[in-house]
């Protein structure tokens, strides 16, 4: 494709398994040509050899200890002088061969565009509940999100996820890349970052990427756990905007699908896991009044907490 911009895309990778290398596989198949593929793996056993049948792959390894959510990407952003940086998690699929260009479509579709990502798919062993979340938060529908959105959106203003986000590389090194020492949630802090700044965010419903957990009651205790740590750390992103009304936006919505097709049995489970979402939500924001024992003991991030 001639013209191209050009585009690297970044990997932070852990315990890698035969899914990181369908990744590649469907990465070296796009229509828009990716440039070089740079993989960030922790340290924590072999690597797999079958990495090294793609020509476009450059592994850094780095120890444990080394890993941070902001600063490990940003290592990786380090690495690539092109215009475009693609961040993606290693089981995150491309669901055709049009990822890549639909999201530098939508990244370049305005110059107050900063950052463009992917509508997520269920994978096929998604469970219910799940699959209409995946409905809920990736609509088919794409749109642009910006300062002046905040009233009306609220915190899905700053929704990004890099599980598949691609970002101007000149805007991303002006904002100071992401944030370092993050325990989660660094797409969103960087997001918002760039929306107040007059930037805008956009949402490439038709960039596709199938990705999917069918995390347990406790797993979504720590994971909320998590988010709420992140946003309370960052009150000059998250100050003043609240994220209650759309959690109980999400969950009105699921019930109210679950009674209509016919499995209201699965609702008491929706019932659990939203109060697994809201507790951890909730005393995440308010960590700083807990015993740091606590604390750890809530976090999904157990190393983050220590000194």
């Amino acid at each position: 494709m001639e013209n191209c911009i050009c585009v690297d895309v970044m990997i932070p990778a852990f315990h890698p398994d035969g899914r990181l290398k369908e990744l590649l596989k469907r990465l070296h198949m796009q229509e828009y040509p990716v440039r070089q593929i740079y993989i960030i793996n922790t340290r924590t056993k072999e690597f797999p050899d079958e990495v090294k049948e793609f020509p476009r792959v450059k592994v850094l390894h780095i120890e444990p200890e080394e890993f941070d959510h902001g600063g490990t990407r940003n290592k990786g952003a380090g690495l690539s002088d092109a215009p475009v940086i693609l961040f993606m998690t290693q089981d995150a699929l491309p669901a055709d061969k049009k990822l890549v260009g639909e999201l530098v479509k939508n990244l370049y579709q305005s110059e107050r565009v900063a950052v463009s990502y992917a509508r997520q798919l269920p994978d096929k062993d998604c469970d219910c509940i799940e699959r209409y979340t995946r409905q809920f938060n990736y609509p088919k529908a794409g749109c642009l999100k910006g300062k002046e959105d905040i009233e009306r959106l609220g915190i899905k203003t700053f929704f990004c996820s890099d599980v598949c986000a691609a970002y101007k590389k000149e805007i991303f090194d002006k904002m100071g890349g992401f944030s370092e020492k993050t325990i989660f949630n660094e797409d969103m802090i960087l997001a918002g970052r760039m929306v107040l700044e007059g930037y805008q965010v956009a949402y490439a419903a038709e960039a596709r990427v199938v990705h999917s957990h069918n995390y347990k009651g406790v797993q979504q205790f720590h994971r909320n756990f998590d988010l709420g740590v992140s946003q309370a750390e960052h009150p000059e992103v998250f100050g003043g905007i609240h994220s209650e009304s759309e959690g109980i936006r999400l969950v009105k919505d699921t019930a109210l699908f679950l009674w209509k097709s016919r499995r209201p049995w699965l609702i008491p489970v929706l019932i659990y896991k939203s109060g697994c979402k809201y507790l951890g939500y909730k005393l995440g924001v308010n960590y700083k009044r807990l015993p740091k024992s606590f604390v750890k003991k809530c976090s999904m991030s157990k190393k983050y907490w220590n000194d």
